[in-house]
């Protein structure tokens, strides 16, 4: 995986998954952690997640985080931001983050480091300024404060990006082999906002974690969903050196993005998660295993991974079926004869 992160050949395309979520694992292993899961699977990396306490229990399916931020958890087990603690300027005003020094802060990666480093890819998951600002102050508010009272967005991502940036910087110097911001920018048809607003608002603060990356000698991957063609530029520009997951239904070609930016970052996804793997059949699956084999793994600079996570809703058997394919066709030299036939497949069309 580390040899695909730097644009080069390894011996065997890398599987990864950004998130395995605890329906599948359980569906394929029984109560095993992803831990164990990451092992029996012979992943290539592991996610890891900075510790954040619950500081305040609601409900059953309700608590508050450190940020203060409201988290439902829906019957599949997953919590979803669904309220911030950031109302008004008042509000804003009087607003403490967490500890990012906080003493049980990384003892995932801890944990992760003692079990795998040296064997495995040790991803630390993080984030740059937009998700954050607006799981605090509400889409809409973040949204709409970007025309009207542009200095709330930029205390707000002022306050999120110093802790973040501090958190990677402990992870990096705890043992982390890569750093990822799993900011999601855009929806299936265009991004969130304008390329002007993500100039001035978000590109920033993601430029501040690519730098502290560059600073410290990690890999960097930039994670957002949805079609980013309008924004891709920039984002590469940063010096990004994976993107992440390339979704196809949202038109993120995977062939397109290697023909005009395989030279200067690597890639990661594309296998759908939205209809194939939650729909399709095992054999479908084998199919955009190949083709996206085919389009993204010449040369290296390839991971194979879903164009999001595996989530509750994804077939256990087609998830076996995309690592099982990405084994058996994903050894270089590639399959000539399958580059040839597939390289020029489409498998998505089906779906949109």
């Amino acid at each position: 995986m580390m040899t695909a992160l730097r644009k080069e050949q390894p011996d065997r395309v890398p599987v990864w998954e950004l998130i395995v979520n605890e329906p599948v694992i359980k569906a394929l292993y029984g109560d095993i952690s992803y831990e164990d899961f990451v092992e029996k699977e012979d992943l290539d990396g592991i996610t890891v997640f900075e510790k954040q306490k619950v500081t305040q229990k609601l409900s059953v399916t309700q608590y508050r985080d450190e940020w203060s931020i409201l988290w439902t958890v829906e019957e599949n087990g997953i919590a979803y931001p669904s309220g911030g603690p950031i109302k008004n300027l008042d509000d804003l005003n009087s607003y403490t983050p967490p500890d990012p020094e906080a003493d049980y802060r990384l003892d995932p990666l801890k944990e992760a480091v003692k079990r795998f480093k040296g064997e495995k890819a040790i991803v630390f998951l993080t984030h740059d300024a937009f998700e954050f600002s607006h799981y605090l102050y509400g889409m809409d508010n973040l949204l709409m404060a970007y025309i009207t009272d542009p200095d709330i967005p930029k205390r707000l991502a002022r306050i999120i990006i110093d802790y973040k940036k501090r958190v990677a910087e402990l992870a990096i110097e705890e043992g982390a082999d890569v750093i990822l911001t799993g900011d999601d920018y855009a929806y299936r048809n265009a991004p969130i906002m304008s390329p002007d607003i993500f100039r001035k608002f978000v590109l920033p603060y993601l430029q501040e974690m690519v730098d502290l990356a560059k600073e410290k000698d990690v890999p960097f991957i930039k994670h957002t969903d949805g079609n980013i063609w309008s924004i891709i530029d920039m984002i590469v520009d940063t010096g990004i050196d994976a993107l992440d997951p390339l979704e196809p239904i949202a038109g993120m070609d995977i062939g397109d993005v290697k023909e005009k930016y395989g030279n200067r970052i690597a890639l990661i996804g594309n296998i759908d998660c939205t209809e194939l793997l939650t729909h399709g059949s095992p054999d479908e699956v084998t199919e955009a295993v190949k083709e996206t084999i085919a389009k993204a793994g010449i040369g290296g600079g390839y991971i194979l991974a879903s164009s999001n996570s595996i989530h509750p809703g994804v077939k256990p058997e087609n998830y076996k079926a995309m690592v099982d394919a990405a084994r058996k066709y994903g050894r270089y030299p590639l399959d000539a004869g399958i580059v040839k036939e597939y390289s020029s497949k489409n498998y998505i069309s089906r779906y949109v």
